[in-house]
């Protein structure tokens, strides 16, 4: 055999060789990722993407069904953009796409990042297409419909089916920033909705994590689908983590936990133009007492367009004019970091909802002191005080004090206004000797108090040095500065309005702790009894009148009403 023959065989072998390693490696690459069948297909069908429904429900391979529902999903949605049949296609779409996200939210890591994943040899590219800026890192996701709703607690889900499955996107709270103080210790979560798209101009589908709430519609071809929401879940999400009740309740008799976690949350991302509403609970209680307001605001769209809800921590065992001072500067702080040019309009009508002691602070935050309180508690003016600068100063500030700005509704829901007869009865006499607050500020009061004995009224210390000073001391009326504290009115131009309970058959018409005549105001817009114990804030005759107030139905159309609350 010649020379030049070999090299022709040699030749030929090679390029055999060649031509099966291109082959090899194309069909390797056609196997590990590849598009749905349908990508061929000029013009897929509905009755595609149902074949491919049918064929998941009998694979028993998870990962092989989940491809199934894939490509069930992806051909549907190029339905929907062709026009044909495109709401039931839709419709499938979104069927198609929980059935994938429940196989990989169960084998995928849980914070979630854009890539791409391989189902069974078919190339899904995931997206987060402007989930919340409060989102710090990768997100976690669950579906909303997996998040439990405590009826007693938030009464109802409010959620809209639409395009695209609800989901709860979650991550840490954020580092660093000053503005990561306005977020939940627990974490930050906010509302998502996820759903396969499979445009005409990409090899492979997408699955998309996006923001119902920042962009309610999505386009596909020529409509445009509202996006399924579901804004109960992520407050229910959050509240299910948290420890606030067992804390409040341990701060109130020296636990420092809560004290840890005072200051003022947001529940949503900032908005400059939407009126904040900052929920102020009571004693020994939490934000989570208004879990059904707040979950009634958030699933009512007119009110969730207008107002942003703002919940407020602070302790409860220090007397309410402290407890207001903290308040102040917990608003100061944030609107420092929020808006430092002062220029939002959001701080320019704002609404306050308090209940209990939480009533009394929002109450003090839209009066003008004047010398009111300083002349019940000293006899001479604050110049003539000796001490501390920084100890004067803080007595000055709690003692003198203008009307929040921007404050201008206010509503007060079972608020011993002129105190309450649990202060002196023998639950308060025990809760006086169980209660005993320390602090900055109360630290500073003592000093000026034994730098000026003599200045300070006879009453006043005769009331201290039996009762001590406190939250619950401050709720009796012998104590001579809180007696006039409760004669001090919000300003005009405030609208204010008084809700209490009342139970029947108790010797003093009331809620049982805190009597109707103590509960209501003169000047309010309106004065509402309702058939509830202290805990109105549950109520949903007291929730219905906040709701109509602020300019909401009572019953929001187009929600999923899952379960009525009851008083």
């Amino acid at each position: 055999m010649t020379e030049t023959r070999l090299a022709a065989i040699s030749a030929k072998a090679m390029a055999y060789r060649l031509l099966g390693c291109v082959m090899a490696l194309a069909l390797a690459a056609c196997h590990a990722v590849r598009p749905p069948a349908e990508a061929g297909i000029h013009e897929p069908t509905l009755a595609q993407a149902r074949a491919r429904v049918t064929e998941a429900l009998h694979i028993p391979d998870r990962e092989r069904a989940a491809r199934a529902w894939l490509r069930c999903a992806a051909t549907a949605y190029r339905v929907a953009a062709n026009g044909d049949q495109a709401d039931e296609a839709a419709s499938l779409d979104t069927q198609c796409t929980g059935k994938v996200l429940d196989y990989v939210l169960s084998t995928e890591e849980p914070r979630w990042t854009a890539k791409t994943l391989d189902l069974a040899g078919d190339a899904l590219a995931v997206e987060l297409r402007e989930l919340s800026p409060a989102l710090s890192g990768p997100p976690t996701f669950v579906r909303a419909d997996e998040v439990p709703i405590s009826t007693l607690l938030f009464g109802q889900r409010f959620a809209t089916s639409g395009f695209g499955v609800a989901m709860v996107a979650g991550t840490p709270r954020c580092k660093g920033a000053p503005r990561c103080q306005l977020f939940p210790l627990e974490g930050v979560t906010r509302t998502a909705v996820a759903w396969i798209e499979w445009r005409a101009d990409e090899v492979s589908p997408h699955l998309v994590f996006a923001d119902p709430l920042a962009h309610p519609t999505e386009r596909i071809g020529a409509r445009d689908y509202i996006l399924s929401v579901d804004t109960t879940a992520p407050y229910a999400a959050l509240a299910s983590t948290t420890q606030l009740k067992q804390l409040a309740i341990r701060g109130l008799i020296g636990g420092q936990d809560i004290g840890l976690r005072q200051g003022l949350y947001l529940l949503e991302d900032y908005d400059p133009h939407k009126i904040p509403i900052v929920m102020l609970h009571g004693l020994a209680a939490s934000p989570l007492i208004w879990a059904r307001l707040t979950n009634r605001i958030q699933g009512t769209p007119t009110l969730r367009a207008r107002y942003q809800v703002w919940h407020v921590i602070y302790p409860t065992d220090e007397p309410v004019l402290i407890s207001r001072l903290r308040v102040q500067g917990f608003l100061d702080r944030a609107w420092a970091e929020l808006d430092p040019a002062g220029h939002d309009t959001a701080r320019k009508r704002i609404v306050l909802v308090g209940h209990s002691m939480g009533g009394m602070i929002a109450r003090l935050l839209t009066v003008d002191s004047g010398d009111t309180l300083w002349q019940a508690a000293l006899t001479i003016p604050p110049k003539q005080l000796r001490g501390n600068a920084d100890d004067l100063a803080i007595l000055d500030h709690m003692m003198r004090f203008t009307p929040y700005p921007g404050v201008d509704t206010a509503f007060f829901l079972a608020t011993p206004h002129h105190g309450s007869p649990v202060a002196v009865d023998f639950i308060g006499r025990l809760a006086q000797h169980l209660v005993r607050p320390h602090g900055t500020e109360l630290d500073a009061i003592a000093r000026v108090l034994k730098a000026n004995p003599e200045s300070f009224r006879p009453e006043l210390l005769a009331n201290f040095r039996e009762h001590g000073l406190s939250s619950i001391s401050t709720l009796s009326m012998e104590q001579p500065v809180s007696r006039a504290a409760s004669s001090l009115m919000p300003v005009s131009g405030v609208r204010y309005y008084t809700i209490a309970g009342s139970l029947p058959g108790e010797a003093v018409p009331g809620d049982g702790i805190v009597p109707l005549e103590s509960a209501f105001l003169p000047g309010a817009i309106s004065t509402t009894t309702v058939v509830s114990g202290h805990r109105v804030y549950r109520n949903d005759e007291a929730i219905n009148l906040i709701v109509k107030v602020l300019g909401g139905d009572t019953l929001s159309p187009g929600i999923t009403q899952a379960t009525r609350g009851t008083p």
